[in-house]
């Protein structure tokens, strides 16, 4: 039988540490199963399971799934490639992008990587960094631009930019009148901001950040668009966080800094440690400079990003 079919046979007794609900999760019958295992153990001269009143794992069944894991994403990964390139598709990288990221800051990254890899097609889509996460270890895209803080276990992150967020706010309001705000002038407003459920690190950040500064939202009110952000604004459901150019798009809203900065918008580009598209990498150092050539963005520490690379504080003091 083929070496990796039997790996596949053990990660399922394995994960299920049961050979009846292995064999139903797989589709056979168990007696083939338990001769597929001990054929495996035979192989290997190690015994992986101990088979008692309950099925667990041995030592060496605790090293061998670790591994299997490893290998049959390897393998997963190697075919989706051949596939790819047996039918044509090897000609492009998709990229994962927020939705709030500008239009001039896309268009940006397309030429840019246009001239630089004119074999190549760059397929951006639209995505929350909660579904970046989804379709890097489904291998649905090659690389995300994630916002941080986020969980990158399996992936390799590029330089990290950070751009330091303002306050969006009716032009009427009274707060209008200041040249830059303190997060605590914001109480007992509401505050305008995307879902939990797009970027949950950066959301708890957020909210962590203004409590710690005196500002608790009266309301929470969640926009992923930002042409719905500013009406929702306009409309008085409260303040919003965002980066400067924004609030240039609706001359009813100002943006005001804030005093000390903060908040900060921390992005960069990440792509699967195994078996990466080639290009992901140089991909990376592309969007950071692009990002950088506002002028306000920089790039963020390397030795905050290598010691805490899913627990980046959006919020300091």
């Amino acid at each position: 039988m083929d070496p990796l079919r039997k790996l596949r046979y053990f990660v399922a007794v394995a994960e299920e540490l049961h050979f009846g609900r292995a064999a139903e999760r797989l589709g056979i019958a168990q007696p083939p199963l338990s001769q597929r295992i001990r054929e495996l153990e035979k192989d290997l001269g190690a015994r992986l399971f101990d088979r008692g009143r309950t099925v667990t794992l041995t030592e060496a069944g605790q090293i061998l799934l670790a591994e299997s894991r490893d290998l049959l994403a390897r393998w997963d990964r190697a075919t989706t490639l051949v596939g790819r390139a047996h039918r044509g598709e090897m000609d492009a990288l998709r990229v994962g992008v927020p939705p709030e990221l500008a239009g001039r800051v896309l268009a940006a990254i397309v030429t840019a990587f246009e001239r630089r890899h004119p074999e190549l097609r760059l397929d951006l889509q639209e995505l929350t960094t909660a579904e970046q996460l989804r379709l890097l270890a489904e291998r649905q895209i090659d690389a995300g631009l994630l916002q941080h803080p986020v969980d990158v276990i399996g992936l390799e992150l590029g330089p990290a930019i950070d751009t330091p967020l303002g306050v969006v706010l009716r032009r009427d309001s009274p707060l209008a009148s200041k040249s830059e705000l303190a997060l605590e002038d914001l109480a007992g407003h509401g505050l305008v901001m995307p879902p939990r459920a797009a970027a949950p690190g950066m959301y708890d950040a957020t909210l962590r950040t203004c409590w710690e500064h005196g500002f608790r939202p009266t309301r929470v009110t969640h926009a992923r668009n930002p042409e719905f952000v500013l009406g929702l604004v306009l409309s008085g459901h409260g303040v919003a966080f965002e980066q400067g150019m924004v609030a240039q798009k609706e001359p009813r809203v100002v943006w005001r800094p804030l005093i000390g900065q903060p908040l900060r918008r921390r992005l960069s580009l990440a792509w699967p440690t195994a078996a990466p598209h080639p290009v992901a990498a140089r991909c990376a150092d592309l969007v950071v400079s692009v990002l950088r050539a506002d002028g306000v963005s920089t790039l963020a520490p390397a030795q905050e990003d290598a010691a805490r690379p899913w627990n980046v504080l959006i919020g300091r003091r």
